[in-house]
C-alpha cells in the first residue's frame, strides 16, 4: 500500500544508491532504476497513486511528483561532479586559451577564376556573365556550326524537354530549341550583336555536356571564353596575349607552344600547350612522354561569325580563345581527379590558399 511513509522510504533508498554511484555508468543505472519509463520505481509509484482512494490521491500525487523532480535534479547535479562524495569541481579550465574562430575561404575554382579575371582586367578586358539556358542560334548557328555538326548531337548536348523538336529554320528571330549551354561562346555573339568594335571581353561561367562523371570529366564544369575584335588584329596579337597570360598564371619561365587545329568558329585555329609541369618537359606519363600539356583552344574569328552579327569581315579581324577552369586547376594544383572539386571534402578544400 502506497502512503507518505512509503514515499519517504523510496527517497531514502534513492539517496543511498546515489551515494554509492561514482561513475557515469553507475549513475545511468540508478537513473534507469528510478526514472525508467517501463518498470522504473517512479513509474510504478505513479500507477499505485492512481489506484489510491480518491481522498488520498491529491496528497500522494504531490509527494510522488516532488520525489521524481528531486531524483532527476540530484542525478543531474551528481553528473557535474568529478570527485567521490559530492566534492564538486568546475569542468571548465579557465587557464586554457580560447578556441580560434573558424574562417571560411573561397572554393579553389572560384579563387582561380578570380585570378584569371584579374589578369585579363589588367589587359583591358571586361568580364561578362550570360544565360545558362541558351538557344541553338547563339550556341551553335551564329558560331558557324551547322545542323549536322557533331557537337549538336543529342549525345553531347543537353536539350530542354519542351523544345526537343527542331525549329523550321535557323536565325536570330525564329524560335530555335533551347538547351543548357555547351560553352560560354554564346556571350560573344550576344555582345557583338549589341556593340560595335573595338571589343575586349571574357565570358566566364558554368557549361554543360553529356559527359559521364569520371576522373577527368563531369557533366557540369566551368569555362572562360575570350574575344578581341578590332581593325588590324593579327595572330601575333593572340599569341602575345596568351603567352603573357599563361606565364603570369603559372610561372614566368613557362614554355608555350601553338599547334594548328580546327574549330568551326575560328580560322586559322590553334591548340595551346604549356611545358609539362610535372616533368619540366622531360617526358612523363602525365604528358604522355611529349613534354607538353594541352591548356586551351584559340584562333582568329571566322568570317562567318562576323557576318552573323553584322560586322564587315573585310574591315574587322579578331581572335578568340576558350579554356576550362577545372583543367587549369588540375594542372596548377597537381590534382589528378576532377571529382574532388565537387565532393565538398574540407580535408581537400582546406589545402588551397584563401
Amino acid at each position: 500500500m502506497t502512503d507518505a511513509r512509503a514515499i519517504n522510504d523510496l527517497r531514502t533508498r534513492f539517496q543511498a544508491d546515489l551515494a554509492q554511484s561514482s561513475t557515469s555508468r553507475e549513475l545511468q543505472t540508478v537513473r534507469d532504476r528510478y526514472l525508467g519509463r517501463k518498470g522504473g520505481v517512479i513509474a510504478t509509484l505513479m500507477k499505485e497513486v492512481a489506484s489510491a482512494p480518491a481522498n488520498e490521491r491529491p496528497a500522494l500525487g504531490r509527494l510522488a511528483n516532488e520525489l521524481k523532480r528531486d531524483i532527476d535534479l540530484a542525478i543531474r547535479e551528481r553528473r557535474t561532479e568529478t570527485g567521490v562524495g559530492g566534492q564538486a569541481t568546475s569542468t571548465v579550465d579557465v587557464s586554457l586559451p580560447g578556441r580560434g574562430a573558424v574562417i571560411g575561404s573561397r572554393h579553389p575554382l572560384t579563387a582561380l577564376r578570380e585570378q584569371i579575371e584579374t589578369i585579363f582586367a589588367r589587359m583591358g578586358f571586361t568580364a561578362l556573365e550570360g544565360p545558362e539556358i541558351e538557344d541553338e542560334y547563339h550556341n551553335f548557328e551564329a558560331l558557324n556550326m551547322p545542323r549536322d555538326h557533331p557537337a549538336r548531337d543529342m549525345q553531347d548536348t543537353l536539350y530542354l524537354a519542351e523544345s526537343l523538336e527542331p525549329s523550321a529554320a535557323p536565325g536570330p528571330h525564329n524560335q530555335p530549341r533551347t538547351l543548357l549551354r555547351t560553352h560560354t561562346s554564346g556571350m560573344q555573339i550576344r555582345y557583338m550583336e549589341e556593340h560595335e568594335p573595338p571589343i575586349r571581353i571574357i565570358a566566364p561561367g558554368p557549361v554543360y555536356r553529356r559527359d559521364n562523371l569520371d576522373v577527368t570529366h563531369t557533366p557540369m564544369f566551368h569555362q572562360i571564353e575570350g574575344l578581341l575584335v578590332g581593325e588590324g588584329v593579327t595572330m601575333a596579337d593572340l599569341k602575345g596575349t596568351l603567352e603573357a597570360f599563361l606565364r603570369e598564371l603559372f610561372d614566368p619561365d613557362t614554355k608555350v607552344l601553338f599547334r594548328p587545329s580546327f574549330f568551326p568558329y575560328t580560322e586559322p585555329s590553334a591548340e595551346v600547350f604549356i611545358g609539362c609541369l610535372f616533368c619540366d618537359g622531360a617526358g612523363c606519363n602525365v604528358c604522355k612522354k611529349t613534354g607538353w600539356l594541352e591548356i586551351l583552344g584559340s584562333g582568329m574569328v571566322h568570317a562567318a561569325v562576323f557576318e552573323a552579327v553584322g560586322y564587315d569581315p573585310e574591315r574587322y579581324t579578331g581572335w578568340a580563345f576558350g579554356l576550362g577552369i577545372e583543367r587549369v586547376a588540375m594542372l596548377k594544383y597537381r590534382v589528378d581527379d576532377i571529382r574532388l572539386f565537387y565532393e565538398n571534402d574540407l580535408r581537400f578544400l582546406e589545402q588551397f590558399p584563401a
